[in-house]
């Protein structure tokens, strides 16, 4: 795994969404976060195909910090089993990256 890392979840509302990314930024578990939406989403859940909006949320985060922050999605999100990925950072600014692992230890 690379020392960084973008994480993504969904939430059903900007509200859920915007309680994640503050809860998350606000226990250091991340350094940044956004959210856009709405999206719409086409999945499948409990063997029916669904459709409806979400609103996409996006936190940086060091590998080190992504067990504890996945950790906190799963406890705070509404949802049973929401998605929690994450994307490898392979770079960037070290002024960046620099300020990313000094606000997330």
């Amino acid at each position: 795994m690379t020392d960084y890392v973008q994480v993504s979840t969904t939430a059903a509302t900007r509200d859920a969404a915007l309680s994640l990314v503050r809860s998350a930024v606000e226990a250091k578990l991340a350094a940044s976060g956004q959210v856009f939406g709405p999206a719409v989403s086409m999945f499948w859940h409990q063997g029916e195909l669904g459709e409806g909006e979400e609103w996409q949320v996006f936190l940086r985060t060091t590998a080190d910090r992504y067990p504890a922050l996945e950790k906190h999605l799963i406890d705070q999100h509404p949802w049973d089993n929401p998605e929690v990925t994450f994307t490898a950072i392979d770079g960037g600014s070290e002024a960046y990256l620099g300020w990313l692992r000094r606000t997330t230890a």
